[in-house]
């Protein structure tokens, strides 16, 4: 039975936050027809304003080391929570690759359109291939795409083995990869094992979620598989590193396995 305190505190900022997007929206399409141009670069503008406010509101504090490459890339980053978009695009402009369950969220899913989303059906390898074909085209047109390799979210220390695909795409088109892995401090702020509206409930009900994001260097190979495999172990040694020196639930398994 969760605390009525902590079930007020995140109803509170799931309707803060769907009032807000019940005005941001509607401005927005209303300033296209109007005549503003519907960029990408002022897509992202608006994105990462209100991401930017979403974080304030949910009370995410995010450590943030590293900084976004300074040309165009295919971003890979490992998977804890819902508000994992809500950090990375706060810090790198680019296009997302989701679930197709997103779209049909109420909201979000109209956001997510606006400001350039790839929705992926997860059990349609037709949809994946479209997905991926679609990626490498961004890309090509010098956009940064981000994608979830892990293809769902983990509530393990270590990733799961990442999809291959997107790195032998990237590896075919000389395409750089930046890994970048986001890990938070409480494993209540992790996303498994539960519904969305639970988890909101678990995570945003208590005043703070704390968080470390660490963006890595490019890399590049031209063997897709071999990429994948590097990328992978630069974010599992990450993910210990991390927790390695920071008081968080992980860190205590990680001692205890230890002794």
């Amino acid at each position: 039975m969760y605390n009525p305190i902590y079930i007020l505190i995140a109803s509170l900022r799931a309707l803060i936050l769907i009032i807000s997007l019940l005005f941001i929206i509607p401005v927005y399409i209303i300033s296209t027809k109007l005549g503003f141009e519907n960029t990408p670069k002022r897509a992202f503008r608006i994105r990462r304003a209100w991401v930017s406010f979403a974080r304030l509101v949910l009370g995410i504090k995010c450590e943030v080391r590293g900084t976004a490459s300074d040309s165009t890339a295919l971003y890979v980053c490992n998977h804890r929570s819902f508000s994992d978009p809500l950090v990375l695009a706060g810090y790198v402009d680019a296009h997302v690759i989701a679930k197709a369950e997103v779209s049909n969220l109420p909201l979000i899913g109209t956001g997510a359109e606006m400001t350039g989303v790839i929705y992926v059906k997860r059990d349609s390898q037709n949809s994946r291939s479209a997905v991926r074909e679609r990626m490498v085209e961004v890309l090509l047109e010098g956009k940064n795409v981000i994608v979830y390799p892990e293809g769902t979210t983990n509530g393990n220390l270590q990733v799961k083995p990442f999809k291959k695909g997107t790195f032998i795409e990237a590896a075919k088109n000389n395409i750089p990869v930046v890994p970048v892995v986001l890990e938070y401090k409480r494993k209540k702020d992790l996303w498994f094992n539960k519904g969305m509206f639970t988890h909101h409930f678990k995570q945003f009900g208590r005043l703070t979620t704390r968080c470390i994001m660490e963006i890595g260097p490019p890399m590049k190979n031209v063997d897709g598989l071999a990429l994948a495999e590097e990328v992978e172990h630069w974010t599992n040694n990450k993910i210990i590193e991390i927790h390695s020196t920071w008081d968080s639930d992980f860190h205590k398994e990680l001692k205890a396995t230890a002794s």
